[in-house]
This record gives structure tokens, sequence and C-alpha cells, in this order.
């Protein structure tokens, strides 16, 4: 397999995340919708550091921030840190539990919603509502499927 064969699956990956950013759910489950493009980030991050790092997490977070709407470089920003503090440690984190790695997604993903929140504030004066938080705990709780389904798509399309 070519490496740019390998990185076209990658980027199908990450619309298809992007995708399920913008699919329209009831206004109830909007609040809990998971940070689907983030933990691609995160997932593809941890995987193949070499391919998907900070750069690819900015213009996903770009497209991200143009396809919900918000001010441009916010999202584009938070994926960026959080590429960044994944790809530093991707080695110690490979090493971890399913539920060591889970409760870390979590604190990356808490860090990612109050960096937007805190751009947001400063940019546009939104008000902090706890709200925020829900898509921390399904990015959790959703973290093992996705990876273990991103697994099973890498090894099987043998991406490198």
């Amino acid at each position: 397999m070519r490496p740019a064969q390998g990185l076209g699956y990658i980027y199908l990956s990450l619309l298809a995340a992007l995708l399920l950013t913008i699919i329209p759910l009831p206004y109830q489950m909007t609040l809990f919708r998971p940070d689907w493009a983030l933990l691609v980030i995160i997932y593809w991050t941890l995987a193949l550091p070499r391919k998907v790092s900070i750069g690819t997490a900015f213009v996903v977070g770009f497209l991200t921030d143009i396809l919900v709407g918000t001010v441009l470089g916010v999202n584009a920003l938070a994926f960026s840190v959080v590429s960044f503090i994944v790809a530093a440690n991707y080695l110690k984190i490979r090493n971890f539990s399913m539920l060591q790695q889970a409760l870390l997604v979590a604190m990356f993903l808490a860090l990612y919603q109050l960096l937007l929140f805190w751009l947001s504030h400063f940019l546009t004066g939104v008000n902090f509502r706890p709200g925020y938080l829900w898509p921390v705990l399904t990015g959790m709780l959703a973290w093992p499927w996705l990876f273990w389904l991103l697994r099973r798509y890498r090894r099987q399309l043998k991406i490198q």
C-alpha cells in the first residue's frame, strides 16, 4: 500500500467525523453530542503521530469552525492545543489501559471545552453553563468503542 493511499483513508475517517459533528439531532440530544472530530484526531495522533498531528488538527478544527458556524479559528486553536499535548505524550498514552485512556481523553475533551469557552467568552461574551461539559462525559464513554472501531479500520486497511 502506498503512503498516500493510507492518508486518503485517514482523511475519509476525518470526513466521517465531521459529518457526525453536523448531523441534525433533536435539540435535547445536541447537548450530549460527543466531539467526534476531536476524538478521531486524538486517535490518529496516538496511532500515527507522524502522519496526523498539529497541522491536520488545525485544518480539521478550521473546517469544524466553518461547518458549525463559530468564530473562525476557535476550534482550530483548541484542536491544535489538544493535538500537541497528545503528540508530545503519545508513547506514554499508548501504554495506558483503556480505562486510563478514557479518563485521559475526558481530560483532553474538558481542556478543549474550556478553551472553547474561554476564547468564545473573550470574543463574543458568552457565559459558562455546566451543560458545556456533557460532551466530555459522552466522549469519554464513546472513546473505547471509537478506539476499537478505528483500530480495526486501520488494521484491515493496513494503514501505516
